[in-house]
């Protein structure tokens, strides 16, 4: 079975950036090793929205694009009843901690985002992210460039 790379908001929005970075050149070149060497590359749903929304809001027709044909490459996992139950526990649990990951009041992607993983039928998984810090509490997680490309 191969592993599982999960794309973070961070990773999906230099990859989707028409502004080419030598950051992003980077990340996209790493993301096409992943795909062409047989990584498992799943975008979640919630990073998704979390990348398309700020595209629509500031107009960036190009990294509209990107993300869609970024979709058509790699596996789309939708929100699901699980997750977004897994997520509820996630959130209710590191407030109980004292230790949230976003405002009470906010919608916090990020437990959303590990509950997606969480719940994937996969035992190898890894979040590739920009911020370790709250992902790593639930799942798996890694800055983009730490994660390996394994042929």
């Amino acid at each position: 079975m191969s592993r599982v790379v999960a794309l973070d908001a961070g990773p999906l929005g230099l990859v989707t950036n028409p502004k080419r970075s030598p950051e992003s050149v980077a990340c996209a070149q790493w993301l096409q090793a992943l795909v062409a060497t047989g990584s498992r590359v799943v975008l979640p749903e919630i990073a998704d929205y979390e990348v398309r929304r700020e595209l629509l809001r500031g107009n960036r027709a190009a990294g509209l694009q990107r993300l869609d044909a970024l979709v058509a490459l790699v596996e789309y996992v939708p929100l699901t009843t699980a997750a977004m139950r897994q997520a509820a526990a996630f959130w209710a649990e590191a407030r109980q901690r004292g230790r949230p990951t976003a405002d009470d009041k906010a919608l916090d992607g990020d437990v959303i985002l590990a509950a997606q993983v969480a719940t994937l039928e996969s035992s190898n998984g890894v979040v590739a992210t920009t911020n370790v810090g709250h992902l790593s509490r639930y799942v798996q997680a890694a800055l983009w460039r730490d994660i390996p490309v394994h042929s």
